[in-house]
């Protein structure tokens, strides 16, 4: 597969709808500058577009985070969300109207980019993370700003038709443009362009200089200069509507650390944009006016006193060793708080003055800390950074990967431990577990690694070892902390869950990330275990986050839909027949199929609301199908954790009264592997549902000698096997679908072959007696329309 699309780009499930607009879009633009659609159509279509996915994603933060008195963040987010939501689509407006007022545009460029203004800025204000800077820093901000956003104001006046414009206009359309543009430039490339809330504001900046841009430059149907508003129109109101989900979302979350913001971007775009604007109109043979000579002119001053700022922000040598003595002293008071955890007594102060930097003395790891290139170890004062269940606890862990990322060849590791079992104890009882857990992983590491706390259950060992060695330190640290714990004269049994991440240059606060998700991937997967993170881990566990984030609520939504899958007679190819299958439409997740749906709705204690949706739909559906199709049953499947509950069977019965739906054209399907835990309460509810007229079916049979055993037990009418039975089997033996079916005829219950994806398949199933044949060889899953429509092909169809 990978060799046939060698260039198949990966974009993330939740971002289709955005990179659908976008070739959308770019494919608009190229037709307009093909003269192929008038450029204000192009310009319409391409607004109207981005506005609406914009207003989609924006509406549904509105939702999403209801204005609830306890949460602030829940009230700023609805709040911001619907003025941005707002301010696009009225940017969405000013786009479509330009068709209709072609010798308005202008007018209807500038109101629409006064409104969307006036709308965002209030917008920006209620977004929660949003960077509230002192006003010394602002100004700074601004004077560095300033050079080079009237170097672009030039770029806008030397680029604007003169002959369109009056010099006025012409003038005060070019320091717009170079003032949104430098303030975009500044928020992508800033020191907090990581941020949500700089995307969500670069966002609105471009948006605003689309608008401009549009305002400033002639209709499209006089030339294709005006498509150059497009690409920053739209994707401004695609940004938008990301950084504010994304602001939100991370309201409550830690912040990262701050890191420097590279100065070329906003000092080399501006310059490349002018040097292309002059060199553009001396090629026209134009010669340079008065007010390009001003706007040049007028660039200089803030330049210089911008070098002049910064020349006084060199330090001198002496401000670096106090400010590296001042570091020192916030390292070892953290490390008082840390030593608890660790079994280190903080270092005296006369021991770490006489030093500069050694990890011994400054960050508390011990003398066995190893330091191969002899090189000092620089001291981070990390008060900035957020506590979490321990302050000081947190800031030496933080200390110690800032250590080891500053070597020149870092290498290490940090692994996350999480204890379960001891929830169940007294706050004392899961102290003395905890201090028990460190003391066996302190006797379990080297001695110049650190064992410091982390959470509340568990803690973080920081090994200077590399990561195939920190892997094999990971499963130590399992199998001695595995053993019983003698706590009040009895004996409790915890297990654990590792989670690694490699110190290889990245950020302290990037490596504590990147292992919490590795850990949580081994909690996931049953515990007892290590999990190495990787790229791949981490998008596996956003997409989970997403999933847990707009699942709840989806039902009442509307964003659960349906389709059918046909169920075959194998003998004359006649539907008897169908399985209702669940989707999740979700907005901004795309399709959800229930392989990836039901787990999360297992955990959030959802799956109870999911599935009597689908049984109400199903039976609903099964009312509505007339002719032929109404001797047709539907299959529905249901989990051993619902069938069991005491009123299954009652509340069962009343939909089907609801729909006035017949009992034998329901069946209910229950998956085989997971019903041995509570047997005897799943024999009681299927013999109920059968007392009903229901008729009930057994999915996912395996061939096991366990699996026949307890299908006498089950009273059930059908027996779902997959293809992996019909198959012959690697050893030369008969398939055991052969099995199966006589034990099958001797039960009375029949067998349907599910998942049949080939004609060979089929006919296996057929010709081992299967009755009944479902899977894309026979028929897809389809709505309910084209499946009513394939049934009407069959019009003698009835079982």
């Amino acid at each position: 597969m990978l060799l046939a699309y060698p260039f198949r780009v990966h974009v993330p499930r939740r971002a289709l709808p955005e990179a659908a607009v976008s070739t959308a879009v770019a494919l608009l633009v190229l037709a307009g500058a093909a003269d192929l659609v008038p450029a204000s159509v192009v310009i319409a279509l391409a607004g109207g577009a981005g506005a609406t996915l914009a207003g989609v994603r924006l509406s549904r933060l509105a939702i999403r985070h209801p204005a609830d008195p306890g949460s602030s963040s829940g009230q700023s987010g609805r709040a911001s969300g619907v003025r941005l939501d707002a301010a696009v689509v009225a940017a969405g407006l000013a786009a479509a109207v330009l068709p209709l007022v072609a010798d308005g545009h202008r007018a209807a460029a500038l109101a629409g980019s006064l409104v969307v203004a006036v709308l965002s800025v209030t917008g920006l204000r209620r977004l929660p993370g949003r960077r509230r800077e002192a006003s010394g820093v602002r100004l700074r901000s601004l004077i560095e700003a300033a050079g080079p956003a009237l170097g672009l104001a030039l770029a806008g006046w030397l680029l604007l038709p003169g002959d369109d414009l009056p010099d006025p206009a012409r003038l005060a359309a070019a320091l717009v443009l170079g003032a949104l543009g430098m303030a975009a430039t500044s928020a992508f490339t800033g020191p907090d362009r990581h941020s949500p809330a700089a995307v969500c504001r670069g966002g609105v900046l471009l948006t605003l200089l689309g608008l401009a841009l549009l305002a400033a430059l002639p209709p499209g149907v006089s030339g294709r200069t005006a498509l150059l508003a497009v690409p920053p129109l739209v994707l401004g109101m695609l940004l938008t509507a990301v950084g504010a989900a994304a602001a939100v979302d991370a309201a409550d979350a830690e912040s990262t650390e701050d890191r420097a913001a590279p100065a070329w971007p906003r000092a080399v775009l501006p310059a490349t944009v002018v040097l292309l604007a002059a060199g553009l109109h001396v090629g026209a043979g134009r010669a340079p006016d008065r007010t390009s000579v001003l706007l040049a002119l007028a660039a200089v001053p803030p330049l210089v006193l911008r070098e002049l700022l910064r020349a006084g922000d060199t330090a001198t040598p002496e401000r670096r060793a106090a400010h590296r003595r001042r570091a020192g002293r916030g390292v070892r008071h953290r490390r008082a708080a840390g030593s608890r955890w660790s079994g280190a007594q903080p270092p005296p102060d006369d021991q770490a003055s006489g030093v500069t930097g050694r990890a011994d003395a400054s960050t508390g790891l011990g003398a066995g800390w190893p330091s191969d290139d002899g090189a000092a170890w620089a001291r981070h004062d990390l008060s900035s950074v957020p506590a979490g269940d321990g302050p000081g606890d947190r800031a030496a862990l933080l200390d110690a990967l800032a250590a080891i990322g500053d070597v020149p060849a870092p290498a290490g590791a940090l692994l996350l431990v999480d204890l379960h079992g001891g929830e169940v104890l007294g706050p004392t009882a899961r102290e003395d577990l905890l201090a028990e857990a460190v003391a066996r992983a302190r006797a379990t590491v080297a001695p110049g690694d650190l064992v410091t706390g982390c959470t509340g259950a568990g803690f973080a060992v920081v090994t200077a070892a590399g990561p195939v060695l920190a892997y094999a330190l990971g499963t130590r640290l399992l199998t001695a902390l595995g053993p019983p714990y003698l706590l009040g004269g009895s004996a409790v049994r915890v297990r654990a869950s590792i989670g690694l991440a490699e110190v290889s240059g990245a950020g302290p606060a990037d490596v504590l990330r990147q292992a919490e998700l590795a850990r949580r991937r081994a909690v996931q997967l049953g515990r007892d275990r290590v999990e190495w993170y990787d790229a791949f881990l981490e998008e596996q566990l956003v997409r989970r986050l997403d999933l847990e984030r707009e699942l709840p609520g989806a039902v009442a939504r509307g964003e659960l839909d349906l389709v059918y899958q046909p169920v075959l007679d194998l003998a004359d190819r006649q539907p008897v027949g169908a399985e209702a299958l669940l989707r999740w439409r979700s907005p901004v997740l795309g399709t959800v199929l229930p392989a990836e749906l039901l787990p999360v709705a297992e955990d959030l204690d959802l799956i109870g609301e999911l599935e009597w949706w689908v049984l109400d739909r199903a039976c609903r559906q099964l009312s509505t199908w007339a002719g032929g199709v109404r001797e047709l049953w539907m299959a529905v499947n249901v989990t051993p954790r619902e069938l069991t509950t005491p009123d299954f069977v009652q509340r069962a019965a009343a939909v089907l009264a609801a729909y006035g739906v017949s009992p034998e054209r329901l069946v209910v399907e229950v998956s085989e592997p997971r019903i041995a835990a509570d047997l005897s309460t799943v024999v009681a509810r299927l013999a109920g549902l059968r007392s009903l007229g229901v008729r009930t079916a057994l999915d996912d049979f395996r061939a096991e000698h366990a699996s026949l055993a307890q299908l006498r037990r089950l009273p059930i009418d059908l027996l779902k096997v997959g293809p992996e039975l019909v198959g012959a089997r690697p050893d030369g033996q008969p398939p055991l679908i052969d099995v199966v079916v006589n034990v099958g005829e001797r039960l009375g219950v029949e067998i349907v072959a599910e998942e049949l994806e080939s004609p060979a398949q089929v006919e296996g199933a057929q010709r081992a007696g299967c009755r009944y044949g479902q899977g894309f060889a026979l028929a897809r899953p389809a709505t309910a329309e084209r499946v009513e429509a394939y049934f009407e092909e069959f019009p003698s169809a009835s079982r």
